[in-house]
């Protein structure tokens, strides 16, 4: 199944997806700005055969719901109504950190590490997704 990764993001949003195997996890692209942004991203999963999506839930460290996890839960029902597809939520705790690490032996510049780093999150969420469903853990995030 392939999987499409979404590290929601107010000003960026990062995107990742899966190969059908369910073992690697890829950055894609990283949209800007929120203008049909459910447009952008149902455009994504037609033209890669996406057939579930993955949403990056940003808790707290303590697990607790921050105000961008009740933005990111509005989204996710906004997505529901629009997509015909299955919407899992992943906790995404240190993902921006992983990606960071990641990014950091390239030797970026701010503004190009700007530029990767939210699709490169997006990878480090659905690897993560991956990995729970791989050991049979719950992979999807009850946050409610």
């Amino acid at each position: 199944m392939r999987y499409l990764a979404i590290d929601y993001g107010t000003r960026r949003t990062g995107l990742a997806i899966c190969d059908a195997g369910e073992t690697i996890a890829s950055p894609m692209t990283t949209l800007h700005g929120q203008k049909e942004l459910i447009k952008k991203i149902a455009a994504v999963i037609e033209a890669e055969n996406v057939e579930a999506v993955v949403l990056g839930l940003p808790l707290n460290m303590t697990g607790s719901q921050s105000a961008q996890t009740k933005l990111v839960l509005k989204f996710a029902e906004q997505l529901r109504g629009h997509l015909q597809i299955p919407v899992h939520l992943q906790d995404e705790r240190l993902s921006s950190f992983g990606a960071e690490q990641k990014l950091a032996p390239a030797n970026l510049t701010k503004g190009k590490m700007k530029k990767r780093l939210d699709a490169v999150a997006a990878a480090e969420i659905l690897q993560a997704f991956l990995e729970e469903k791989l050991s049979g853990e719950s992979a999807d995030t009850d946050a409610e």
